[in-house]
């Protein structure tokens, strides 16, 4: 195990697979020169060169574009979006290209290509750059749609999607960037669609993804004081979808609370809940709690954004509620 933060471990994983494939590039803007918004290729361009080291136009639809055409014809590249609201202007491409090519072909022809960048709730960004849209690319078959909480994730999810034939939707957190953890060493992946229970408990299932799952984590410190066990599921991978360790947890725990920090309506937490009930109805004991954020666009002032999206007290009282 090595120590290192959430931004260093996506950096070392991009240089290991760069090593070890020549196939693989990066595509992006200001990733070269500049070194990246939050400086995940800091010093790459200085060491593959820029033609594996690709600084673009502003034009999300030209160079998603290019790079479903560079993955068709054999390479490996990884784009960076500067922020995954920037993806919409090409989502013809991703949903109605990248997505579809390996179906239409018959498995004849794939796509490995991976797009990541930060997703989710900024600080003060307002409602263009702030929104998480984890559901709405999870929607659409042929792609994958995977959301590390942890530097350790962040290695073995990216290691994992850089090795994938299929186009993979890899959301990080800005927040998340700095934040430090143990990270295996060597070729270390995580496989997708494998949920973790990364606390045990034994009175509420608590399921999470991304920084929400640091904010279940700190709800479940608060409630361990009051007597309450949390086993909280951190989920990874979006599609597909672990539903049979969460179900697995329920059946233990027989309540559950599942945390998005994206809109109520149409999430993912209304997948999962939806999918507790299918799975284990006559082993809940309450109903399955929800806690996301509000069904408003991010405001801009600071004090209106930290009541739009959740904190470790929402989801708390969220489990009181469960158990009552």
């Amino acid at each position: 195990m090595t120590e290192m933060t959430y931004r260093e471990a996506l950096r070392s994983t991009l240089v290991e697979e760069m090593d070890r494939d020549p196939r693989v590039l990066l595509l992006g803007e200001d990733i070269g020169v500049y070194q990246g918004t939050f400086r995940i290729t800091e010093g790459l361009l200085d060491r593959y060169g820029p033609k594996r080291v690709i600084d673009t136009p502003i034009s999300e639809l030209g160079f998603i574009g290019a790079a479903i055409g560079m993955a068709l014809l054999g390479l490996r590249p990884v784009v960076e979006v500067m922020t995954w609201n920037f993806s919409l202007p090409a989502a013809d491409q991703i949903l109605q290209n990248a997505a579809k090519v390996r179906y239409f072909s018959g498995g004849q022809v794939s796509v490995p290509l991976v797009i990541r960048g930060p997703n989710g709730a900024g600080v003060q960004l307002s409602a263009q750059h702030s929104q998480s849209l984890e559901s709405f690319y999870g929607h659409f078959p042929g792609l994958r749609v995977v959301a590390p909480a942890t530097p350790a994730d962040a290695k073995g999810l990216l290691r994992t999607a850089l090795r994938s034939e299929d186009p993979v939707i890899f959301l990080e957190h800005a927040a998340l960037y700095g934040i430090k953890g143990p990270v295996p060493d060597g070729d270390y992946t995580v496989p997708f669609g494998q949920a973790a229970v990364v606390r045990p408990g034994r009175h509420v299932t608590v399921v999470a993804y991304s920084r929400m799952l640091h904010l279940a984590l700190a709800a479940a410190d608060e409630l361990a004081r009051e007597g309450v066990e949390c086993e909280v599921v951190d989920l990874r991978s979006l599609r597909p979808l672990d539903m049979d360790t969460v179900a697995e947890s329920v059946r233990r725990t027989h309540r559950a609370v599942v945390v998005q920090e994206q809109w109520p309506l149409f999430g993912a937490a209304a997948e999962v809940a939806a999918g507790i009930y299918e799975r284990c109805f006559d082993d809940l004991d309450a109903p399955v709690e929800r806690v996301t954020g509000e069904d408003v666009p991010a405001p801009y002032a600071r004090n209106l954004e930290k009541l739009a999206f959740p904190d470790e007290d929402r989801i708390a009282r969220a489990v009181r509620r469960v158990l009552q």
